[in-house]
Order: C-alpha cells, then structure tokens, then sequence
C-alpha cells in the first residue's frame, strides 16, 4: 500500500504530533510523518521529532523579511519531502495565502473546542467562562480565517461541574489524540469531499 505523506507544523511540545507519529507506524495506517517544521527554537516538538528519526526544522519569523519570504521556505521544504497533506499541531500562527494557495484543501487544524464555538486562543477558559455543558475538539481544514475552515470531524467532552481550565484540557487533548489520526487517515483513504463549508465523508 502506498502511503500518504504528512508534515506537521507545530510551536510547542508535540503531543499531537506524537500521537500523529504513534497511528502512522500502525500496520493498517495509510500515512507516513515526512517531516516536522516549528516557529520556535524552544519547541519541544523539535526534539521529539528528530528523536523519532523525523526531518525537522526551525524557521523563525525573525529569520525572513517577511511572512511571504518564511512561507516560500516552508512549501520548498514541503515540495521537496513530497508532503501532500499538512497537518497544523499546536502552530500558533495563521496560515498565509502563500501557503494556503500552494497547499488549497490539504491543510488540516485541530481545535479543542467544538466549532464554531470558542475559537482562537485559551478555548477551555472560553468554554468555561460561558457556562457551556458540552465540550470538544474539532478537526478542520484550513481557511484564511481564524478556525473557520470547513469542519472534518468533532468529538464531544462533557464539561463537568468541578472542572478547572487544566482538568477539561487534559480530557479534551486525549480526544484530540485520537481524533487526529482518524481525520488523516479518512483524507488519505480519498473519502473526504469538500462542498462549500461541508465535508462529506464518503462511504468506503
């Protein structure tokens, strides 16, 4: 079987990433990490990376003159590690229209937050603060917007009574965990259609 290669875009400590990296070395799974790219020197995700043999590299903004000049060098690297589907792992910027051209309908983000609900930043502080009941993670592909491209796939976290920021964080990245890999492997198994703001996901 031919597999499908993956880049992950990443600012922090990879746990995402990692659970990417944990599915594709399944048997049955129909993708490979090719490689891994950070904003940040410090990124944990980087040393995670190299540690699972993974090609990886730091670009940071302050390198280039501009955000266009750091995306050019972001899809070289992606064209020559033929990688057909990125994969946005905790990135803390916003994707360009440098790279959003180049990559139309192949970049993907996971959000811990059921769509359109919460996006942006501190999305558990949000949900708490809104009295919300019901929580979650959403995998989506990725628009000029701040998280509001077409949604892929959601699984539901019920926000309990006693829950702090950290506790619903912690349930929620282990849905993220498994939600991930999911939305790849359906990408690469050629069952995701996008019509408009829907994604179809078609039968086997």
């Amino acid at each position: 079987m031919k597999k499908g290669k993956v880049a992950v875009l990443l600012s922090g400590r990879g746990s995402n990433m990692e659970a990417i990296l944990r599915d594709s070395r399944q048997p049955d799974a129909n993708y490979s990490v090719g490689l891994v790219i950070s904003d940040r020197e410090d990124a944990l995700g980087l040393k995670k990376a190299a540690a699972g043999n993974i090609p990886a590299f730091c670009l940071p903004p302050k390198r280039f003159r501009s955000k266009d000049e750091r995306e050019r060098e972001i899809g070289c690297l992606l064209e020559q590690h033929g990688i057909e589907l990125v994969c946005l792992a905790g990135y803390m910027r916003l994707i360009g229209p440098e790279l959003l051209q180049k990559f139309s309908g192949r970049i993907m983000n996971i959000h811990p937050s059921l769509l359109p609900a919460c996006p942006g930043l501190h999305a558990q502080q949000q949900a708490l603060g809104l009295g919300l009941k019901i929580s979650g993670c959403t995998v989506h592909f990725v628009d000029s917007g701040l998280d509001s491209g077409p949604i892929i796939v959601q699984q539901a976290v019920r926000v309990r009574v006693d829950d702090s920021e950290d506790s619903l964080k912690r349930r929620i990245l282990r849905q993220e965990h498994r939600l991930y890999p999911r939305a790849i492997r359906l990408f690469f198994a050629g069952r995701l259609q996008i019509r408009g703001r829907r994604v179809i996901i078609a039968d086997k």
